[in-house]
């Protein structure tokens, strides 16, 4: 026994010369034809055609109204003879009215070849979709910014506030060309920037986004992954360079990008962030990068890891780290959350000590600090800031008299002081929320200042005298 049948039809993008003449010959004669929408200048004419437009008032969402409209199209066929369902453009592109009906074992659907947008975006802006590897994506499914490689056509965006989230899921200069009623005597074209889309106030069901020149994240990533192939495959000195090797760049050119960034925190407190400070921050924050994707390509030779199971593993872990965010969790504030961070952590690693896991090559600073904070995760003794006060005050007493009467190398005595000095200062720094190992880098490139502007006008004097 057959399955009653649904045969879909498409009317073509635009005005109804555009549509088959299958598809006009179909309607005229077949019994029971139903229209998604009226609203379509090929349904023009066709008032005698049952639609689902008013549906289109009543239901909450699009997903509701796609579903009834599914299932009604079912009880018509399996009530009698073929149903024929028209739709705008074509069966097979961006209809999810379709793809449920396809998606039933109940009745059997055909879907009738049909103009879709794509065919006339394409022929109007003379490109071959697949030459270019065009991209079809819809503005509604998601609100993640869109990823490359383009050109996109992006579709479903019928008015000026799905246009404005396009817009966010997009470089805010990113260029992008507005397609409006192509093909008909009202035809637009617009290129617009995407900061700016929401301007285009008239859009609606006949309105299409075309993105040329797309550059995303995976594109850029794959790209410079190529590249350090490249240097290993051609480069004397790339080829040379272990894990080992590597190391001290990778400590180098974090420190320098720590540089930019706390440069471009001080300009900014000062209102004085620069073009030249941002493109610095750019520039390590790639250098450091590089130092990643170098250590990635050779755990790939080695048949390790790769950048890939990188990205995938740390994106893993802190999804894992995040279940107020990916689970069911709630927290109060962002303190439970790093509290619930040490504890996921121990659990996920095994760990049997508040220290495991703390990078020991830290800065001294850093690193006295760091186990402080961890300290307080147990029954460590609470000190209050007075009396951490009273045992600065103690200890930078008794440096007074340090290396009194003597020009020789410190005492035990004197460098007990000195360590007594520092971790009394350490621990009230962090008590009162000073990160001292800033603070020194900051006085250090403060005093770097002061010697340059010295040096400077040594020179000049210099100059003068001459």
């Amino acid at each position: 026994m057959s399955l009653p049948t649904i045969r879909v039809v498409g009317l073509g993008p635009g005005e109804r010369e555009l549509a088959s003449v299958r598809t006009l010959e179909l309607i005229r004669n077949s019994p029971r034809v139903r229209l998604r929408t009226r609203v379509h200048p090929g349904a023009r004419d066709m008032d005698d055609v049952a639609s689902y437009d008013q549906w289109y008032e009543e239901a909450e969402s699009f997903e509701e109204l796609y579903a009834r409209i599914a299932q009604d199209l079912v009880t018509l066929a399996l009530a009698g003879d073929e149903v024929l369902y028209v739709v705008p453009g074509s069966p097979n592109v961006a209809e999810r009215t379709v793809e449920l009906l396809l998606e039933r074992n109940d009745v059997r659907v055909i879907c009738e070849p049909a103009l879709s947008v794509i065919d006339v975006v394409c022929a109007r802006l003379g490109r071959d979709p697949m030459a270019v590897g065009l991209r079809v994506v819809d503005a509604l499914s998601s609100i993640e910014p869109f990823r490359g490689p383009g050109p996109l056509l992006v579709l479903q965006t019928y008015s000026p506030e799905v246009l404005a989230s396009v817009a966010d899921r997009l470089g805010s200069d990113t260029v992008v060309t507005v397609l409006h009623h192509v093909g008909l005597d009202d035809e637009e074209i617009v290129s617009l920037e995407a900061k700016r889309l929401a301007s285009f106030t008239h859009a609606d069901h006949l309105t299409s986004l075309w993105v040329e020149g797309f550059r995303g994240v995976g594109e850029a990533s794959e790209d410079l992954v190529s590249f350090m192939r490249q240097l290993r495959a051609q480069c004397p000195w790339d080829q040379e360079q272990t894990h080992e090797s590597l190391t001290r760049h990778l400590l180098e050119e974090a420190y320098e990008a720590l540089d930019a960034l706390e440069n471009l925190v001080r300009l900014e407190k000062i209102g004085e962030v620069s073009d030249a400070s941002i493109a610095h921050v750019e520039e390590e924050l790639g250098d450091l990068l590089f130092q990643i994707v170098f250590h990635a390509e050779l755990g790939d030779e080695e048949g390790r890891f790769n950048f890939a199971t990188i990205a995938d593993a740390v994106r893993d872990k802190l999804t894992s780290r995040h279940p107020h965010v990916f689970g069911d969790v709630t927290v109060r504030d962002a303190d439970e959350v790093a509290s619930r961070w040490e504890v996921l952590k121990k659990e996920e690693k095994g760990r049997v000590s508040v220290t495991d896991g703390i990078a020991w090559q830290l800065p001294a600073l850093s690193l006295y600090a760091k186990l402080l904070s961890k300290s307080r995760q147990l029954d460590w003794p609470a000190v209050s800031l007075d009396e951490s006060r009273e045992r600065v005050r103690a200890a930078l007493t008794r440096l007074v008299s340090v290396g009194e009467g003597s020009t020789e190398d410190a005492s035990d005595e004197d460098t007990m002081a000195w360590g007594d000095a520092m971790t009394a200062m350490i621990e009230l720094a962090q008590s009162t929320g000073v990160d001292l190992e800033a603070l020194v880098r900051e006085r250090a490139l403060e005093l770097r200042s002061e010697i340059r502007a010295l040096e400077l006008s040594s020179k000049e004097e210099r100059f003068v005298a001459e």
